[in-house]
């Protein structure tokens, strides 16, 4: 019987979570502080694939005594509608404090109806006239600094309310990565985010996203330099080692039959990320013996199965920034040495190369621009092998 979940399922029970005992015990001891009115605020980081989804969703599964609540930044509105701002985060982060709120019967009208007041600019758009009577019509509109500062204390406030019930609130931050997409905004953002959270001694943070340990956002938050001026912890996910994978390949999937040479191929085509392992995993022939070769020829069929949600990516990709993923497939190159094979200035490749960064599928490392996904270069040159052109509409 085939126990191995699926690489893109984000809702694992407790016996489809393996391993990361020593993480999860790490990260609790971390946040039972909070009740201590200590709260910590963590960043946990790891690279696509590696699990940060439902080791966080594990923990706010295993917390008890607490109110925690998860959300994620790339499901905000002004994310998805590529309209990214402070307050359309603020607007997203304030409705899932509202929804896990209600899920525990914590009342939360008044708290909508006070939102609705008090972060409102009120005056007069016009007068008008009922039966021979001035009646102004009003007009409002939102007050940021208002806004900021009613929905970032709304946690603290809910816990000086509720503080028979709760030990503290915990709340999970997803995909926060994305706010690199403010840009000139980024560090504003954090900043005010800061003068908030290191305040509420009883609300904890953990932030989570997609991010190599050579992020520079990772410096930015957490760095002694950084916003949170190093007083922010930074966990980080690694991918399974070897011997991890074994263990859980035979316990999950004990007729999935790979000689020593096999299993070194599936680990070298997985990188021991969880989401790749679980679907290569369940994709691969069962009960037939599968060796260095067999294990390499799957892989490359199976690549456009594996890597899915890479796939999507790079079809949203614009020919420039797919032209620069290519001039990268051989050899990590200087920006000039990127232009010059696309023929363009280098100057034009600025927000390309950004929001290519953004979306981590390349990394600046040694003054050298490189592809830090090796399934997407993988699949790439085998669609070039096989047809002979670029795959640029997917």
């Amino acid at each position: 019987m085939e126990y191995l979940p699926w690489g893109n399922k984000q809702n694992l029970t407790d016996d489809e979570f393996f391993n990361r005992n020593y993480e999860l015990d790490n990260i609790k001891r971390l946040l039972a502080s909070t009740s201590q009115e200590n709260a910590p605020d963590i960043l946990l980081t790891g690279v696509r694939g590696v699990g940060k989804t439902e080791f966080l969703k594990k923990i706010k599964r295993d917390t008890e005594g607490y109110l925690t609540i998860y959300m994620d930044f790339s499901n905000a509105m002004c994310f998805q509608k590529r309209n990214m701002s402070i307050i359309g985060l603020i607007e997203y982060y304030f409705n899932e404090i509202i929804k896990e709120c209600e899920k525990n019967n914590i009342l939360t009208l008044s708290t909508k109806i006070n939102k609705f007041f008090k972060t409102k600019d009120y005056s007069i758009k016009d007068i008008t006239s009922v039966n021979g009577f001035p009646v102004p019509i009003p007009e409002s509109k939102d007050n940021t600094k208002k806004v900021l500062d009613f929905v970032l204390n709304l946690p603290n406030e809910i816990y000086n309310e509720n503080k028979d019930k709760f030990k503290g609130i915990i709340i999970f931050i997803d995909e926060f990565q994305i706010i690199k997409e403010l840009n000139d905004y980024l560090e504003s953002f954090l900043w005010i985010f800061r003068s908030y959270a290191q305040n509420q001694r009883n609300v904890a943070y953990v932030l989570s996203g997609s991010m190599s340990l050579q992020d520079d956002l990772i410096e930015t938050i957490a760095g002694h330099g950084g916003v949170f001026g190093g007083r922010m912890l930074t966990l980080n996910l690694s991918p399974f080692s070897k011997q991890t994978v074994k263990e859980y390949l035979n316990e999950k999937s004990p007729n999935l039959l790979l000689t020593d040479k096999g299993f070194d191929r599936f680990y070298k085509c997985t990188s021991g990320l969880p989401s790749y392992i679980n679907t290569f995993g369940r994709l691969l022939p069962k009960d037939v013996e599968l060796d260095d070769k067999t294990v390499k020829e799957e892989f490359n069929m199976l690549i456009p199965n594996i890597a899915t949600h890479l796939l999507t990516v790079w079809g949203r990709l614009s020919l420039k920034e797919q032209n620069i993923i290519i001039s990268l497939l051989n050899n990590p190159l200087k920006r000039k040495d990127i232009a010059n094979s696309m023929k363009v200035t280098s100057g034009s490749l600025s927000k390309s190369l950004i929001k290519l960064q953004n979306l981590d599928l390349i990394r600046f490392n040694n003054n050298l621009y490189e592809i830090s996904e090796p399934i997407l270069a993988k699949w790439l040159k085998l669609e070039y092998e096989n047809k002979g052109v670029y795959p640029y509409r997917v």
